[in-house]
């Protein structure tokens, strides 16, 4: 098995509903752009990824959001050394359909109380769901694996809470754990390196907005 040096993860630059939530009532999800300031982050990240992968081969998952291609395309790698597949399961978290911005502000104050795994979206997914995806989306990259030249570095271009969940289920996370992490920023960069005891360790951790609260504690 042919496993890669690093995986990487990154979050799309900022997109047009992260600078305006109202873009929602317009334009469907799936269909948001970057903002300017979301191609520069894009851009910037594309260097660190230049630099970082060098003259090694790279294989490449990217969301079909137009928010993430655009930032894939921004990232300016070399052709010659990369192979894109387009990855339905590594997409946003569904929050619907056509979003009312007072609708949905109303249900992430729910999803804060409630919990961000469990809590699901009207017409849309909870974070278990997607969790469930992207578990999906694990057993065919470890089978990717089995390919003798497989590439030396995967990269997925993806969202903030898919990031999160991917790592929760590669480093067997608990819920309370997941329910503790921050999103990261537009643009940020975490990486699965592979050490010489064979396993994966994540290079920086997520930030952490408060501690773990679980449901095991001997009161």
């Amino acid at each position: 098995m042919a496993r890669p040096r690093r995986i990487v993860l990154v979050r799309h630059g900022e997109s047009e509903g992260n600078a305006d939530d109202t873009v929602y009532e317009r334009e469907p999800d799936h269909a948001l752009r970057l903002t300017d300031t979301g191609h520069r982050q894009a851009e910037a990240t594309g260097v660190r990824l230049r630099e970082l992968f060098g003259e090694e081969r790279v294989s490449v998952y990217v969301s079909p959001y137009r928010r993430t291609l655009e930032t894939l395309r921004a990232f300016d790698l070399d052709a010659a050394r990369i192979r894109v597949r387009e990855e339905p399961r590594l997409r946003e978290q569904d929050w619907g359909n056509w979003q009312d911005r007072d609708d949905v502000r109303l249900q992430k104050a729910y999803r804060d109380a409630y919990g961000h795994f469990f809590y699901r979206f009207a017409q849309g997914e909870s974070g278990a769901d997607v969790y469930d995806r992207v578990g999906a989306f694990l057993e065919s990259l470890y089978r990717s694996f089995e390919a003798p030249d497989h590439p030396q570095n995967v990269l997925l271009v993806t969202h903030g809470l898919t990031m999160r969940l991917f790592c929760m289920r590669w480093f067997h996370w608990s819920v309370a754990e997941f329910e503790a992490l921050s999103n990261p920023g537009n643009a940020e960069i975490r990486s699965l390196v592979l050490g010489e005891d064979g396993r994966y360790s994540l290079d920086r951790p997520f930030v952490r907005w408060r501690e773990p609260e679980t449901y095991d504690r001997i009161r």
